[in-house]
C-alpha cells in the first residue's frame, strides 16, 4: 500500500513536468511592421508602430475583432513619438523560456497619445510578454515624466480590448453579473434613453429592459479577474489582475470592466458593437482620479504587468473559476522575477508592513468590525494646477481648474501613539492621526483642493483585507514614505496615520496601532451601516439596474418617512434620495422631478441643551446642497458637494466624504423630534446615496454660534 502511494505521488510530480518539459519553445518573429509572440497555445501581434494588439490567438481560434482598428490598445499609445520597436526578452537567449516586446514612444516635451485618453506629455513604453506554456500574454505600460518636460495631466487611462463578436456572447464580472449579454443588433436597434450610453433593448432576450456600460462597473480592489466566454466554442478571454498597486482610488474605488462597445450611432444599424475588456487605471468615474505632473517634476509608473488569459472546457461559470483560480496564482508570483529594465523593484526589494489595528470607541465598546481593510498610500498633497494644453485643449479628464489646500479640513489634530512602532518609521514612536471628517470636496473646476488615496491615480497604493481580530500583513511594498490608513465596515470614518518609512528589503511591524474614531458626544440614533456604500438599504443590493429613479415614486409616494425605533433601513429607507418624479407617462427618465423631503423621527426623554452635530457620510453625489430642516423649521443646509456620477451611472458608493452640521440642541425638544433632509427640484439622478447617518449630543460643549 505505501508503495502505491509512492509510486502515485512519483507520478503526479512526474507527470506535469514532463508535459512542461515537452511545451514548445517560446519563439518571437517580426517583420517592419510587427511582432509575434507565439507559445504553441497563443499566438500575439503586436503592432511597431503603436504597441497595439492587433492580434490573439489560442489554440488556433482569434478572440480579437481584428476587423476594428484597436483591437487592443492602451488608452496612450507610443504613435506619437517616433517609436522605436525592441525585444526586451529574447527567447533565444534562455531556451526558450520566455520572450518579451516593447515599443517605446519618446515624447521629448510634446503631447503623446491622443485617443480615448487624449494627450499626456510623457514618454510612454507598452511591453508584451509570453512564457513557455502560459495561457496568455501579458502587458504593461511605462509612463516616463523627466523633469526637462512641460507640466501635464493623465487623462482617462486604461487598457482596451475589443472581442471577436462572432465568438463570445457571455460575460462576466462577478457571480451577481454572470449573463448572456445582448447582441450587437440589440444594441444598434435599441431607443435611446436619458444618457447616450443607456438604450432600452426592442429586440433579444432583453427586450423592453435598459442596457449601459455602467451597469458592469467593478470594485476594482475585489473583481480581479474579469472577461467573457463562449457558449459555441467553450472559450474564455479574461482581465487577469495580480496587484492593485498600479490601480487607482484605493479598495474602495469603481471603474468601467466589461461591456458591448457602446457605439452612440443611432443611424447606423450595422455598426459594429464588439464585446470589450477594460482594466482603468486612471479612471474618471464615481469621482474621478487625478495624475497631474509639474513642470520640473520626474515621474514615473508602470502599469502592470497584468495577464490577458485564455481558457477552455467547462461552462461559463467553470470558466470563470479558473479566471479566478489564475488570478490567486498571478498574486501569489507577485512582483514577476522577468521583468527587467524599469522601475519594478522585485521581492527582495521590497517590505512586508505589519500590525494590528485595536478599536478604541468607548460609545461603542461592544463593536465588532467587519471587512478591515488596510493600506499604504502616499501622503496626502495639493495637486499641481496644469492648464488647457494650447495644441489640444486638454486639461486631463478631472476639470483641472483652481486649486489650493484644505487646511481649513484639516483642524484639531490629534497625536496616537503606536506601541511597537519602529522609530524611524515615525518620529521616534508618534504617529500623526489626521482627522476623519470631510476633507473638502471640490475647488473651482472640480478641481480637489487635496488629493488623498481615493482620488490619487499618479502614485502607487498597497492594500490588504485584515485578518477578523485586526491584525494585518501588507506584502510586497516599495521602498517610500506612505500614509497608513484603515477604513472598516461598522466605523465613520477612517484611520490615517503618517510617515511610515518603508526601507528597500527591510519588513516593517508596527504592532499595535491604536484607532479611536471621532466623536462629537453621545450617540443619539443612527440609520445604516457605516462601509462606504448604500449596498445595506432597500434596493441597494440590486442596484446595478437602469432607472431605480423612475421606480422611486412608486415604492415610496409618500417620500421616506422613517421613525428611529421602529422603522427597519433595510426596507424603510430607500438606497438613493432623488427628486420625485411626478410624470407616470415619464419612460426615459428625462425631465424634472419635485423636491423630495425625507423626514427622521425621534423621541428625548428631555430637552438637550448644548451642541448637537448631524454626521452624514454621503458615497453618491448628484447635487450641490442638502437642505436640514428641524420640527418645522430650516436648521442649515449641507453645501459644496462635489458631482460624483454615483447616481447617473447606477452605482453604489463613489468619492466618500463625511459632512458634519453642528447646532444648538436647544433647538430640540422633549418628545417628539422630525429633522428633514430635502434635495431640490431638479433632473431625476440629480440626488444623494447616503453611506450612514448619526446624530450626536455634547451637552458638556458650548452650541455653536449661527
Amino acid at each position: 500500500m505505501n508503495l502505491i502511494k509512492v509510486v502515485v505521488v512519483a507520478l503526479a510530480v512526474w507527470l506535469p513536468n514532463q508535459l512542461f518539459a515537452a511545451a514548445p519553445d517560446v519563439t518571437v518573429t517580426e517583420n517592419a511592421d510587427a511582432f509575434v509572440l507565439a507559445n504553441g497555445v497563443v499566438s500575439a501581434r503586436i503592432d511597431k508602430r503603436s504597441g497595439n494588439l492587433i492580434s490573439l490567438q489560442f489554440n488556433h481560434r482569434e478572440m480579437l475583432d481584428t476587423g476594428s482598428r484597436q483591437p487592443g490598445y492602451w488608452s496612450h499609445n507610443a504613435a506619437r513619438g517616433r517609436p522605436v520597436d525592441r525585444i526586451t526578452i529574447d527567447p533565444q537567449a534562455n531556451g526558450g523560456e520566455r520572450g518579451e516586446v516593447a515599443i517605446l514612444g519618446i515624447s521629448n516635451g510634446q503631447p503623446m497619445g491622443g485617443g480615448p485618453g487624449g494627450t499626456v506629455i510623457a514618454d510612454i513604453e507598452i511591453r508584451y510578454a509570453l512564457g513557455r506554456a502560459d495561457s496568455g500574454v501579458y502587458t504593461y505600460c511605462i509612463f516616463a515624466h523627466p523633469a526637462n518636460y512641460p507640466a501635464t495631466s493623465v487623462g482617462e487611462a486604461r487598457f482596451c480590448l475589443k472581442l471577436n463578436d462572432q465568438r463570445f456572447d457571455w460575460m462576466t464580472v462577478d457571480a451577481n453579473r454572470n449573463l448572456q449579454m445582448i447582441s450587437t443588433y440589440d444594441w444598434n436597434h435599441g431607443t435611446q434613453m436619458n444618457f447616450k450610453e443607456g438604450r432600452r433593448m426592442n429586440t433579444g432576450i432583453y427586450k423592453g429592459e435598459v442596457e449601459h456600460k455602467y451597469d458592469y462597473a467593478a470594485n476594482q480592489f475585489n473583481v480581479r479577474a474579469w472577461g467573457w466566454s463562449s457558449s459555441a466554442d467553450r472559450v474564455g478571454l479574461w482581465l487577469v489582475n495580480p496587484s492593485v498597486e498600479y490601480l487607482s482610488g484605493g479598495p474602495t474605488k469603481f471603474e468601467l470592466s466589461s461591456h458591448r462597445d457602446a457605439t452612440f450611432n443611432t443611424k447606423n444599424l450595422n455598426a459594429p458593437a464588439p464585446p470589450t475588456l477594460l482594466n482603468y487605471w486612471r479612471g474618471s468615474h464615481y469621482g474621478g482620479t487625478i495624475c497631474n505632473l509639474a513642470a520640473g517634476e520626474a515621474w514615473t509608473k508602470v502599469i502592470g504587468p497584468f495577464l490577458i488569459y485564455c481558457n477552455a472546457g467547462g461552462d461559463h461559470t467553470a470558466l470563470w473559476h479558473d479566471a479566478l483560480a489564475q488570478a490567486d496564482k498571478e498574486a501569489a508570483a507577485w512582483p514577476f522575477d522577468w521583468v527587467q529594465g524599469v522601475d519594478y523593484p522585485h521581492r527582495n526589494e521590497r517590505a512586508a508592513v505589519s500590525g494590528k489595528i485595536v478599536l478604541d470607541d468607548p460609545e461603542a465598546p461592544g463593536l465588532v468590525i467587519s471587512n478591515l481593510l488596510v493600506g499604504l498610500s502616499a501622503p496626502d498633497y495639493a495637486p499641481a494646477v496644469i492648464s488647457a494644453n494650447p495644441r489640444t485643449g486638454h486639461r486631463g479628464g478631472f476639470g483641472l481648474a483652481g486649486g489650493g489646500d484644505d487646511e481649513a479640513a484639516m483642524t484639531n489634530q490629534t497625536i496616537l501613539p503606536v506601541s511597537g512602532a519602529a522609530e524611524n518609521s515615525a518620529g521616534k514612536g508618534s504617529l500623526r492621526l489626521r482627522p476623519n471628517h470631510a476633507r473638502g470636496g471640490g475647488a473651482a473646476g472640480g478641481m480637489p483642493r487635496i488629493v488623498d488615496w481615493q482620488n490619487d491615480a499618479k502614485n502607487y497604493e498597497f492594500w490588504v483585507r485584515a485578518s477578523g481580530d485586526g491584525s494585518f500583513t501588507i506584502p510586497n511594498v516599495r521602498a517610500g514614505t506612505y500614509s497608513l490608513h484603515a477604513i472598516a465596515d461598522g466605523v465613520l470614518g477612517d484611520l490615517t496615520v503618517t510617515n511610515i518609512v518603508v526601507a528597500a528589503g527591510k519588513d516593517l511591524a508596527l504592532g499595535k496601532v491604536d484607532w479611536r474614531p471621532v466623536r462629537y458626544g453621545k450617540q443619539l440614533w443612527d440609520i445604516g451601516i457605516p462601509n462606504r456604500s448604500g449596498a445595506e438599504f432597500f434596493k441597494g443590493d440590486d442596484y446595478f439596474h437602469w432607472g431605480w429613479y423612475l421606480k422611486y415614486p412608486k415604492l415610496f409616494p409618500q417620500d421616506v418617512n422613517y421613525v428611529i425605533g421602529q422603522s427597519d433601513f433595510r426596507k424603510d429607507w430607500f438606497f438613493e434620495q432623488v427628486p420625485h418624479n411626478e410624470d407616470p407617462g415619464n419612460l426615459t427618465g428625462s425631465g424634472q422631478g419635485r423636491a423630495t423631503t425625507w423626514t427622521i423621527t425621534f423621541n428625548l426623554p428631555a430637552a438637550p441643551h448644548g451642541k448637537a452635530t448631524l454626521r452624514l457620510a454621503i458615497c453618491g453625489v448628484g447635487v450641490r446642497t442638502l437642505s436640514v430642516g428641524l420640527n418645522g423649521q430650516p436648521l442649515g443646509s449641507i453645501s459644496g458637494l462635489t458631482y460624483n456620477g454615483t447616481i447617473s451611472r447606477d452605482g453604489i458608493g463613489g468619492y466618500w466624504s463625511e459632512h458634519d452640521l453642528a447646532f444648538d440642541a436647544a433647538r430640540l425638544s422633549a418628545g417628539k423630534n422630525v429633522l428633514a433632509l430635502t434635495v431640490p427640484a431638479g433632473g431625476l439622478m440629480n440626488g444623494i446615496i447616503y453611506d450612514y447617518l448619526r446624530l450626536e449630543l455634547d451637552e458638556n460643549a458650548a452650541p455653536p454660534v449661527q
